[in-house]
């Protein structure tokens, strides 16, 4: 049977995780298109702590409920749902609203979840891998061979870009800013580790490289981080900007980017989709694969129970996660 109301981690004020409060709310009818699913855990990523203090480009009202990925067991179909059933074990994304015992997305946001993932694994797979996959093949273009400097290796998207670098076969360099992060970045995969706070960072990537520089730079995080890093790239580089993790916008000189002939990629891997019905189509299929062959895996670092939602976030807020927090629900139907 259904519940008729759930819990959820709510967003009362853009004031950061202190403002969650676990609130009670009712269930409401399936529309056309719609699925139920009874959430067994939820991936926090970093839009979900930036959206509680209103900093993230989706911008939700309170109150809300965060939360862009889940997996669980659907519950409920609308009458005209043919891609899943109830009993099905899935994984699904969207723009808010996983962090509860219920979520109901439209059909389309969910995929069956794969027998090489687990509730957990599956919870924070999709947001990472997406744009990890979105970023380095879509955008980035990366190629077996060449080589790419991942910043901010030891987050949730960051590992997701080793992993998925490694799978099509570059030469990775990762940066972590603890032995533990950096250690943790070589587990998945890197080639080379580096401080992100060592001054002479971009000669070492020159190094590295044998005095080229890297093809491919992802970053997630910006700031002065960023501008360092453009003295690390190739000619004819790429540079993928992912994100701001560091809360700083950095402004990267023209003539720099003219002399050295490099590229600054935007990279929006869940909009893009949204405004390319082709490119949704091989995203999608590609995902599937990676998925079914259980790339990507994720690292989970930190496990909380909905009651914890605001410390789940806190940990994002001080960057101690390395990989994936979740947020586990513990619900019957």
């Amino acid at each position: 049977m259904i519940k008729t109301s759930y819990l959820a981690a709510t967003c009362t004020a853009l004031t950061g995780p202190s403002s969650i409060q676990i609130l009670e709310r009712e269930a409401m009818p399936l529309q056309s298109g719609e699925v139920r699913i009874q959430v067994h855990a939820a991936g926090l990523n970093f839009p979900d702590l930036l959206m509680t203090q209103g900093k993230y480009q989706f911008r939700p009202d309170p109150p809300f409920v965060p939360g862009l990925e889940a997996a669980g067991e659907v519950i409920e179909v609308a009458s005209d749902v043919s891609r899943v059933k109830p009993g099905d074990r899935v994984m699904a994304g969207g723009k808010g609203g996983a962090v509860a015992e219920q979520w109901v997305v439209n059909q389309a946001a969910v995929t069956l979840l794969p027998a090489s993932l687990s509730f957990n694994e599956g919870a924070c797979w999709q947001t990472a891998a997406s744009t990890a996959w979105h970023a380095l093949v879509e955008r980035g273009h990366l190629q077996a061979g060449e080589s790419i400097l991942v910043l901010g290796a030891s987050g949730g998207v960051g590992m997701a870009a080793v992993k998925m670098a490694k799978h099509i076969g570059a030469t990775v360099i990762g940066t972590g800013s603890s032995p533990e992060k950096r250690e943790a970045i070589r587990q998945a995969g890197a080639d080379h580790l580096l401080d992100p706070a060592d001054p002479e960072l971009a000669g070492k990537v020159k190094e590295l490289t044998q005095g080229k520089g890297v093809n491919v730079i992802f970053d997630p995080v910006g700031g002065d981080l960023a501008l360092i890093a453009t003295r690390a790239i190739a000619w004819n580089g790429r540079y993928l900007i992912v994100g701001f993790a560091s809360g700083t916008i950095p402004s990267f000189p023209a003539n720099h980017t003219l002399i050295k002939t490099y590229s600054l990629i935007g990279v929006r891997a869940g909009e893009s989709p949204r405004r390319d019905p082709e490119l949704a189509k091989r995203q999608s299929a590609a995902l599937r694969e990676l998925a079914a062959q259980g790339a990507m895996r994720p690292n989970i670092s930190h496990r909380f129970p909905l009651t914890d939602t605001a410390r789940a976030l806190a940990v994002l807020e001080r960057r101690e996660a390395i990989g994936r927090v979740i947020v586990e629900m513990h619900t019957s139907s």
